[in-house]
Protein backbone atom coordinates (compact mmCIF):
# COMPACT_ATOMS: atom_id res chain seq x y z
CA UNK A 1 0.00 0.00 0.00
CA UNK A 2 0.89 3.43 -0.55
CA UNK A 3 2.43 5.21 1.85
CA UNK A 4 1.92 8.98 3.43
CA UNK A 5 5.17 10.50 4.15
CA UNK A 6 5.40 12.36 7.57
CA UNK A 7 5.98 15.73 5.99
CA UNK A 8 2.31 15.70 4.41
CA UNK A 9 1.21 14.73 7.39
CA UNK A 10 2.72 17.56 9.06
CA UNK A 11 1.54 19.66 6.57
CA UNK A 12 -2.17 18.63 6.98
CA UNK A 13 -2.48 19.21 10.19
CA UNK A 14 -0.42 22.53 10.35
CA UNK A 15 -3.04 23.51 7.72
CA UNK A 16 -5.49 22.43 9.20
CA UNK A 17 -5.14 24.04 12.44
CA UNK A 18 -4.88 27.30 10.76
CA UNK A 19 -8.12 27.13 8.76
CA UNK A 20 -9.69 25.41 11.79
CA UNK A 21 -8.64 28.70 13.45
CA UNK A 22 -9.90 31.47 11.06
CA UNK A 23 -13.33 29.80 10.41
CA UNK A 24 -14.34 29.52 13.59
CA UNK A 25 -13.87 32.95 14.85
CA UNK A 26 -16.25 33.42 11.22
CA UNK A 27 -13.53 34.55 8.27
CA UNK A 28 -13.61 32.89 4.96
CA UNK A 29 -10.72 30.29 3.99
CA UNK A 30 -9.93 28.88 0.65
CA UNK A 31 -7.24 26.42 0.30
CA UNK A 32 -4.87 26.31 -2.73
CA UNK A 33 -4.89 23.06 -4.40
CA UNK A 34 -1.58 21.20 -3.80
CA UNK A 35 -1.07 21.29 -7.80
CA UNK A 36 -1.13 25.07 -7.91
CA UNK A 37 1.14 25.91 -3.94
CA UNK A 38 3.37 27.96 -5.33
CA UNK A 39 4.52 29.83 -1.85
CA UNK A 40 0.71 30.15 -0.90
CA UNK A 41 -1.39 27.59 1.08
CA UNK A 42 -4.53 29.57 1.87
CA UNK A 43 -6.29 32.70 0.49
CA UNK A 44 -8.03 34.46 3.63
CA UNK A 45 -10.76 37.05 3.57
CA UNK A 46 -11.71 38.82 6.32
CA UNK A 47 -15.52 38.79 7.93
CA UNK A 48 -17.04 41.11 10.02
CA UNK A 49 -20.35 41.63 11.58
CA UNK A 50 -21.35 38.43 9.66
CA UNK A 51 -20.65 40.20 6.56
CA UNK A 52 -17.91 39.74 4.41
CA UNK A 53 -15.00 42.80 3.90
CA UNK A 54 -13.22 43.77 1.33
CA UNK A 55 -9.79 42.48 3.23
CA UNK A 56 -7.83 39.56 1.92
CA UNK A 57 -4.58 38.24 2.42
CA UNK A 58 -2.54 34.90 1.43
CA UNK A 59 -1.16 33.01 4.14
CA UNK A 60 1.99 30.33 3.74
CA UNK A 61 1.56 27.62 6.26
CA UNK A 62 4.66 25.37 7.91
CA UNK A 63 4.18 22.60 10.54
CA UNK A 64 6.56 20.61 12.41
CA UNK A 65 9.56 21.80 14.31
CA UNK A 66 11.90 21.61 11.67
CA UNK A 67 11.66 25.62 11.38
CA UNK A 68 11.98 26.31 14.67
CA UNK A 69 14.79 28.23 16.32
CA UNK A 70 16.27 29.19 19.88
CA UNK A 71 13.86 32.80 19.72
CA UNK A 72 10.83 31.58 17.51
CA UNK A 73 11.15 29.54 14.05
CA UNK A 74 12.29 31.03 10.10
CA UNK A 75 10.53 30.30 6.99
CA UNK A 76 13.02 29.82 3.55
CA UNK A 77 11.60 32.73 1.11
CA UNK A 78 13.42 30.06 -1.34
CA UNK A 79 12.06 31.25 -5.23
CA UNK A 80 9.12 33.13 -3.63
CA UNK A 81 10.66 36.51 -2.55
CA UNK A 82 9.43 38.16 -5.19
CA UNK A 83 6.08 36.98 -5.44
CA UNK A 84 5.57 37.37 -1.41
CA UNK A 85 7.11 41.12 -1.72
CA UNK A 86 5.43 42.22 -4.90
CA UNK A 87 1.57 40.09 -4.99
CA UNK A 88 -1.40 41.96 -5.12
CA UNK A 89 -2.12 40.44 -1.34
CA UNK A 90 0.11 40.69 1.29
CA UNK A 91 1.22 37.41 2.54
CA UNK A 92 1.84 35.90 5.81
CA UNK A 93 3.74 32.88 7.15
CA UNK A 94 2.26 30.96 9.92
CA UNK A 95 4.18 28.15 11.71
CA UNK A 96 2.74 25.60 14.04
CA UNK A 97 4.87 23.91 16.31
CA UNK A 98 3.30 20.62 17.59
CA UNK A 99 5.69 20.46 20.70
CA UNK A 100 4.47 23.88 21.66
CA UNK A 101 0.89 23.45 20.79
CA UNK A 102 0.73 27.03 18.84
CA UNK A 103 0.54 28.95 15.83
CA UNK A 104 2.67 31.68 15.28
CA UNK A 105 3.04 33.89 12.87
CA UNK A 106 4.71 36.58 10.76
CA UNK A 107 3.93 39.26 7.96
CA UNK A 108 6.54 38.26 5.16
CA UNK A 109 5.76 40.83 2.97
CA UNK A 110 6.59 43.69 5.62
CA UNK A 111 10.09 41.79 6.10
CA UNK A 112 10.64 41.40 2.34
CA UNK A 113 10.33 45.20 1.95
CA UNK A 114 12.25 45.86 4.47
CA UNK A 115 14.97 44.24 3.16
CA UNK A 116 14.68 45.54 0.02
CA UNK A 117 15.06 49.27 1.41
CA UNK A 118 18.01 48.28 2.97
CA UNK A 119 19.18 46.68 0.12
CA UNK A 120 19.51 43.33 1.84
CA UNK A 121 18.66 40.08 0.44
CA UNK A 122 16.48 38.56 2.93
CA UNK A 123 16.64 34.17 2.67
CA UNK A 124 13.89 33.31 5.98
CA UNK A 125 11.24 35.22 7.36
CA UNK A 126 11.53 35.71 10.94
CA UNK A 127 8.35 34.06 12.72
CA UNK A 128 8.90 35.27 16.76
CA UNK A 129 7.61 33.55 19.39
CA UNK A 130 6.11 36.12 21.00
CA UNK A 131 3.61 36.60 17.77
CA UNK A 132 0.98 33.87 18.84
CA UNK A 133 -2.06 33.32 16.84
CA UNK A 134 -5.02 31.95 18.85
CA UNK A 135 -8.67 32.06 19.84
CA UNK A 136 -7.00 35.05 22.48
CA UNK A 137 -4.97 36.98 20.05
CA UNK A 138 -7.16 36.61 17.40
CA UNK A 139 -9.21 39.94 16.82
CA UNK A 140 -6.22 41.97 17.55
CA UNK A 141 -4.45 40.25 14.67
CA UNK A 142 -7.48 40.56 12.45
CA UNK A 143 -7.31 44.40 12.77
CA UNK A 144 -3.79 44.72 12.73
CA UNK A 145 -4.02 43.16 9.36
CA UNK A 146 -7.75 45.00 8.00
CA UNK A 147 -5.40 48.37 9.29
CA UNK A 148 -2.86 47.41 6.97
CA UNK A 149 -4.95 46.41 4.36
CA UNK A 150 -6.30 50.18 3.91
CA UNK A 151 -2.89 51.55 3.76
CA UNK A 152 -2.34 48.88 1.32
CA UNK A 153 -5.19 50.36 -1.10
CA UNK A 154 -4.11 53.43 -0.14
CA UNK A 155 -1.25 52.68 -2.03
CA UNK A 156 1.20 53.43 0.80
CA UNK A 157 1.78 50.19 2.76
CA UNK A 158 4.81 49.68 0.71
CA UNK A 159 6.09 52.84 1.88
CA UNK A 160 5.39 51.98 5.65
CA UNK A 161 6.69 48.49 5.40
CA UNK A 162 9.88 49.29 4.28
CA UNK A 163 10.44 52.84 6.51
CA UNK A 164 9.35 49.30 9.38
CA UNK A 165 6.40 52.24 10.51
CA UNK A 166 2.53 51.44 11.35
CA UNK A 167 0.52 54.09 10.03
CA UNK A 168 -2.91 53.89 12.47
CA UNK A 169 -5.79 54.73 11.04
CA UNK A 170 -6.08 58.42 12.61
CA UNK A 171 -2.87 59.57 10.79
CA UNK A 172 -2.54 61.79 7.55
CA UNK A 173 -0.26 60.18 4.57
CA UNK A 174 0.57 61.91 1.89
CA UNK A 175 2.62 60.35 -0.68
CA UNK A 176 4.65 62.15 -3.93
CA UNK A 177 6.90 61.34 -6.47
CA UNK A 178 9.75 63.44 -7.10
CA UNK A 179 10.98 63.67 -11.33
CA UNK A 180 13.23 61.08 -10.25
CA UNK A 181 10.42 58.70 -9.66
CA UNK A 182 11.70 58.48 -6.17
CA UNK A 183 8.82 58.25 -3.66
CA UNK A 184 8.66 60.70 -0.70
CA UNK A 185 5.98 60.46 2.36
CA UNK A 186 4.54 63.00 4.51
CA UNK A 187 3.43 61.23 7.99
CA UNK A 188 1.30 63.17 10.40
CA UNK A 189 0.17 61.80 13.61
CA UNK A 190 -2.76 63.47 15.05
CA UNK A 191 -1.99 66.16 18.37
CA UNK A 192 2.10 65.58 17.48
CA UNK A 193 4.03 68.89 17.21
CA UNK A 194 5.87 67.44 14.25
CA UNK A 195 5.45 65.08 11.47
CA UNK A 196 7.89 62.91 9.56
CA UNK A 197 9.10 62.26 6.36
CA UNK A 198 9.95 58.68 4.86
CA UNK A 199 12.38 59.72 1.73
CA UNK A 200 13.96 57.44 -0.56
CA UNK A 201 17.15 58.82 -0.16
CA UNK A 202 17.67 58.58 3.41
CA UNK A 203 16.44 54.52 2.96
CA UNK A 204 13.72 55.00 4.34
CA UNK A 205 14.85 56.22 7.93
CA UNK A 206 12.07 58.02 9.59
CA UNK A 207 13.07 61.82 10.19
CA UNK A 208 11.41 64.41 12.44
CA UNK A 209 10.27 67.62 10.48
CA UNK A 210 8.39 71.20 11.54
CA UNK A 211 7.74 73.54 9.07
CA UNK A 212 9.98 76.47 10.57
CA UNK A 213 12.83 74.16 9.56
CA UNK A 214 11.78 74.15 5.75
CA UNK A 215 13.87 76.45 4.16
CA UNK A 216 13.95 77.81 0.03
CA UNK A 217 16.81 79.30 -0.12
CA UNK A 218 19.92 78.82 -1.30
CA UNK A 219 19.43 75.55 -1.27
CA UNK A 220 15.49 73.59 -0.34
CA UNK A 221 16.33 72.12 3.23
CA UNK A 222 14.45 70.82 5.63
CA UNK A 223 16.69 70.78 8.44
CA UNK A 224 20.09 68.72 8.09
CA UNK A 225 18.12 66.77 4.56
CA UNK A 226 18.33 68.26 0.87
CA UNK A 227 15.25 68.86 -1.17
CA UNK A 228 14.78 69.71 -4.56
CA UNK A 229 12.32 72.65 -5.58
CA UNK A 230 9.32 70.40 -6.25
CA UNK A 231 9.76 68.50 -3.20
CA UNK A 232 10.48 71.50 -0.97
CA UNK A 233 6.69 73.83 -2.55
CA UNK A 234 5.21 70.11 -1.73
CA UNK A 235 5.83 69.73 1.98
CA UNK A 236 5.22 72.89 2.31
CA UNK A 237 1.74 71.91 1.04
CA UNK A 238 2.05 69.72 3.24
CA UNK A 239 2.43 71.44 6.09
CA UNK A 240 -0.18 73.88 5.99
CA UNK A 241 -2.49 71.22 5.05
CA UNK A 242 -2.27 69.42 8.03
CA UNK A 243 -1.61 72.51 10.84
CA UNK A 244 -5.22 71.27 12.23
CA UNK A 245 -4.06 68.30 12.86
CA UNK A 246 -0.82 69.24 14.56
CA UNK A 247 -2.88 70.79 17.22
CA UNK A 248 -2.91 69.39 20.57
CA UNK A 249 -6.36 66.60 20.49
CA UNK A 250 -8.53 68.30 23.03
CA UNK A 251 -7.91 71.64 21.13
CA UNK A 252 -8.91 69.91 17.69
CA UNK A 253 -11.64 67.67 18.90
CA UNK A 254 -12.98 70.88 20.51
CA UNK A 255 -12.56 72.92 17.08
CA UNK A 256 -14.01 70.08 14.95
CA UNK A 257 -17.61 71.22 13.28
Amino acid sequence: MPKVSESRRVGRIAVNEVRGLLERHGHIVQEVDGGNDHGEDLHVTFVQNGERTADSMAVQVKGGISTRTRKGHRVRVGDHGGNWRDGSLPVLCVVHDPERGCLFWANATRQLRRADALRKMLKSVVVSRESVLDDGTIGTFVQSMRNLLVWERQGVGRWADMADVEFTPNDIVKPFENEYGEPVIFWQQRGKPFAVLLHHDLDWEPVRVQERLLRFDPIPMIGSVILNSAEAHWLMGCFRSTEWCRRPVEQSDHAWP
